[in-house]
């Protein structure tokens, strides 16, 4: 082989290595710029329900506290205590009305069997010429306006058992309690502190129910994510964590605008919809509510064996 055919065979052989390095690249481009899921979203961890706020129902100072941040507390376990002397008050009151009623209601029982039994006597003995008619009827008179006072006093009977029942719920309004099983996140007062209805909340409550995400999903991603869902929840924040898998509950039905942009403008102007997920697994202790998070919709083929969900896979393009 001479000089000129071996350059011409090294040029052939160059324009095909690269026109094949360059195929190469271009499908190893295009595999790599392909998205692996169906929609991403920002997220953040999150309660059922949301965080409770609990604030005092009626004015007054703060005479006991029983729980401190970070205490478990259970359904109707005492928080806090405000001063409640003229609650009390009222409630004594209205107990001894009660009584006084019960009273009377005793003495006018007994003196209504009294005059209905003389006036069955007396107009027994009318009846026989025994007696007169007049004091027959003066004897059923008798009898009858006790069995009236009788009736307006089951009336006042009725009226002071609502007063005892407003009185005791206006002493228990002096108590903030716990409506749920939660964990007391924040304490806002100290002993000795005037409180109201105005002042904002007075203890911040995790409730113990279902963690959720709550994710912003972009309006343009409607009709693409869908109630039961698979999906891929990892941290936001770039720690490591491990990711968790999850399922969409529901799509909110409203548009809002961003929360979790960082970007003020782009918060005002990019219209988002709420989507609900539930995770598959127990929530790492570290990981906490409130936690930013980042949602991959629609876990690829390659991964679902690595994550688990109670969805079935069949038929799926997710």
């Amino acid at each position: 082989m001479n000089l000129g055919s071996l350059g011409a065979w090294l040029v052939l052989a160059t324009a095909v290595a690269l026109t094949g390095c360059s195929e190469e690249d271009k499908s190893s481009s295009t595999a790599s710029t392909t998205p692996p899921y169906l929609a991403i979203a920002r997220g953040r961890l999150d309660v059922e329900g949301g965080i409770l706020k609990l604030g005092a129902q009626r004015d007054g100072i703060v005479r006991k506290i029983w729980v401190n941040e970070g205490d478990r507390v259970r359904k109707g376990q005492l928080l806090a205590s405000l001063d409640n002397d003229i609650a009390q008050l009222a409630v004594n009151a209205a107990q001894a009305e009660q009584q006084k009623i019960e009273v009377q209601a005793r003495q006018l029982a007994r003196n209504f069997k009294s005059a209905n039994l003389k006036a069955k006597r007396l107009t027994a003995a009318a009846s026989a010429g025994a007696g007169d008619q007049q004091s027959a009827d003066d004897a059923r008179e008798a009898a009858q306006q006790l069995s009236d006072r009788i009736e307006d006093n089951h009336a006042d009977a009725a009226v002071a058992k609502r007063k005892l029942t407003s009185a005791r719920y206006e002493l228990e309004q002096r108590n903030l309690v716990s409506p749920v099983d939660a964990q007391v996140v924040r304490r806002f007062v100290q002993l000795g502190a005037s409180v109201s209805a105005q002042t904002g909340p007075t203890f911040i409550l995790l409730p113990d129910e279902e963690r959720i995400v709550r994710a912003e999903l972009n309006e343009s991603f409607l009709g693409v994510v869908v109630p039961g869902m698979k999906a891929q929840i990892t941290d936001d924040t770039g720690s490591g964590l491990p990711a968790m898998s999850a399922h969409v509950l529901r799509i909110s039905p409203v548009f809002g605008n961003s929360t979790l942009e960082d970007d003020p403008l782009t918060r005002s102007n990019q219209r988002t919809v709420e989507c609900i997920l539930v995770l598959d697994q127990p929530v790492p202790t570290s990981i906490r509510v409130g936690q930013r998070m980042l949602v991959h919709f629609g876990v690829p083929r390659w991964q679902r064996k690595r994550f688990y969900s109670p969805f079935p896979a069949d038929g799926d393009s997710n």
